[in-house]
């Protein structure tokens, strides 16, 4: 269905993030090289550089984030014919009640779809574009990015542990919302009843969920926050020291702004891809039972 488009969509994704990186070097180059000597017109020429690639980057972002939509709702469309045709020639029983169809090929497919189309080509920009600014920061001021680099080391030592639960909740709260369906749908059923207690239950799951989500992510910011203000700290001192250049300390901070949202993202990628893999073996066992 998307076998090549994907491959097709990393590529375009990489390119993307190659052409973020450009920005670094020309910043470090007009504040060393241009500034320094008070060329005018090398200024000028950096500045029409910059602009071209500014302009390229956010083009190619746009086809990017295009085709990645198209993905989505490829796989929306094909997974949603496919259920329903899978349902359509089997007698209804407790397994597949109209109230679990509807929350399966609805939102849960929804979800699904959108890691389809966006995950797998977004993680690999986010990888290349992480590898390119932490290896363009070695090979400028190895110690600088040492320094800041064990900043980042908690986070992969964090987002596991924390996404174990958030991935229990995830699976308890589909399984209370295909409950609240087939209570809705099933008119004879004790609904006012059964179903206030069923939205106590959801309630409380959401709760306990955007509470973990959220202290995970003011931690990770934290740890984030930290990486520019060692540059500064640290760097500070060696151009003090006169053994680096305002120029590395100006690179390696727009490095670091770029880093952060990679980083980010990555931490989002590895929490929606649990998700997703919760969501899709719910739906396989919802699949298995009602081809049986």
């Amino acid at each position: 269905m998307t076998g090549w488009h994907q491959v097709g969509c990393c590529i375009g994704a990489i390119a993307v993030a190659v052409l973020n990186l450009a920005p670094i070097e020309l910043q470090r180059r007009i504040v060393n090289e241009v500034v320094e000597t008070q060329n005018v017109p090398l200024l000028l020429q950096f500045g029409l550089a910059y602009l071209v690639v500014i302009v390229l980057h956010q083009a190619g972002k746009f086809a990017l984030r295009c085709y990645q939509s198209w993905l989505t709702e490829s796989a929306n469309i094909y997974t949603r014919r496919h259920l329903l045709g899978l349902y359509g020639n089997k007698i209804e029983t407790a397994e597949d009640s109209e109230g679990r169809v509807v929350s399966i090929i609805g939102s849960e497919v929804e979800k699904l779809g959108g890691f389809v189309g966006e995950a797998l080509s977004q993680s690999c920009a986010n990888v290349a574009l992480l590898l390119g600014v932490l290896g363009y920061m070695f090979v400028v001021e190895p110690s600088i990015a040492l320094f800041a680099l064990a900043f980042m080391v908690p986070q992969i030592v964090l987002t596991p542990l924390m996404q174990r639960r958030l991935n229990e909740l995830v699976e308890e709260r589909v399984a209370f919302i295909r409950e609240l369906g087939d209570r809705v749908s099933d008119m004879e059923a004790p609904v006012r009843e059964e179903g206030g207690r069923i939205l106590d239950r959801i309630f409380d799951n959401r709760i306990r969920f955007n509470l973990l989500k959220f202290a995970l992510k003011a931690a990770l910011n934290l740890l984030n926050a930290l990486g520019p203000l060692s540059v500064l700290i640290f760097g500070g001192y060696l151009v003090m020291q006169g053994e680096t250049q305002v120029g590395v300390i100006v690179a390696f901070i727009s490095g670091f702004e770029r880093i952060s949202a990679p980083v980010r993202e990555l931490v989002s990628f590895y929490r929606v891809a649990e998700q997703a893999r919760v969501q899709h073996a719910m739906i396989a066992k919802w699949m298995a039972k009602v081809a049986t």
